[in-house]
């Protein structure tokens, strides 16, 4: 594979300007266009870094487990320093606005939603109708909203995360957009761009017990509990719509729930996002995964401590 095959790859998977990649490399536009058109090629050491990103992007990138135990030492750490956290963000209501913003645009996003971030925060806080806009995109983003608020307080009165927990978010999640809100789904659905089965519809009131009763574990490895949860739960594909979001927001809970900031999984990475998913399901290999989970709760930490600038 040419240079230049592995930088489209690249820019395709991370969603980034030419501009934003030679900045990612470290290089010029001119030096970083000059590869592009495959009139010069890179010294030795930028190749291996454009090799080691191509890697990465693609889901092939081996992630070493002290590179790996290191990050979640750090998050584990920036957790100590935090007495509660749910009760932090309640407390607070420019860092509840910022989580809520966060979560609901990136994860409305990454289901197909065309709403932008300023668009989100009219309809989130100023309760604006916007006439060029779908109306069940709108209520997605307020039903989004309502349940976050939900999930906040939830978890602020340590109560059980379960079952019943995720129908009930579902239920709001889906309230006035589906007639099944809160109900698991009756027929087969498939996950859309991959090649990955879903569970039997039949099978999923089994199934979902069994999810949640590795969420009552009292793990000390949190982030690869969420990793493994997350992707079992997307693989069962419990409801007809909303498992993306509904997962997410689980995700959430658990992260909460052991004093740890929210994963703010951005929609700029949903292509990287979904293929460490699909390489967890598949090969039973959640390393970038978790590892990307540990950078979507590095950011969740920096909105909660207020140095978020994006």
């Amino acid at each position: 594979m040419t240079i230049r095959q592995k930088l489209e790859i690249i820019q395709k998977m991370l969603g980034l300007t030419q501009t934003k990649l030679a900045e990612k490399f470290g290089v010029s536009f001119a030096a970083f266009n000059s590869w592009w058109t495959e009139k010069s090629k890179p010294r030795p050491k930028m190749q291996a870094a454009i090799d080691e990103l191509f890697l990465e992007v693609t889901g092939q990138k081996i992630i070493s487990t002290d590179q790996l135990t290191a990050k979640k030492q750090a998050l584990r750490q920036k957790s100590g320093e935090h007495k509660n956290i749910v009760t932090e963000i309640l407390d607070n209501p420019d860092i509840r606005d910022q989580f809520i913003l966060k979560l609901t645009y990136h994860s409305n996003s990454i289901e197909g939603s065309t709403l932008t971030e300023p668009d989100t925060a009219a309809i989130l806080f100023d309760n604006a109708a916007l006439p060029n806009k779908s109306l069940t995109e709108q209520l997605e983003a307020k039903n989004h909203q309502t349940a976050l608020n939900y999930l906040f307080d939830y978890v602020a009165k340590k109560e059980k995360v379960d079952e019943a927990l995720v129908l009930k978010l579902h239920s709001i999640l889906m309230n006035g957009i589906r007639p099944d809100a809160g109900v698991y789904r009756n027929h087969a659905v498939r996950i859309t761009g991959v090649n990955l089965p879903t569970a039997n519809y039949m099978s999923v009131p089994k199934l979902m017990p069994e999810v949640m009763a590795r969420v009552a574990l009292k793990n000390t490895d949190i982030l690869a509990e969420s990793a493994g949860v997350h992707s079992k739960f997307e693989q069962i594909h419990p409801f007809s719509d909303g498992n993306g979001r509904i997962g997410r927001l689980l995700m959430s809970t658990m992260l909460l729930s052991a004093n740890f900031a929210p994963a703010i999984i951005r929609q700029e990475q949903k292509r990287l996002y979904y293929t460490y998913l699909y390489k967890a399901q598949t090969k039973d290999d959640h390393s970038q995964l978790e590892d990307f989970l540990c950078e979507a709760v590095r950011d969740g930490f920096k909105i909660l401590e207020r140095t978020d600038a994006r």
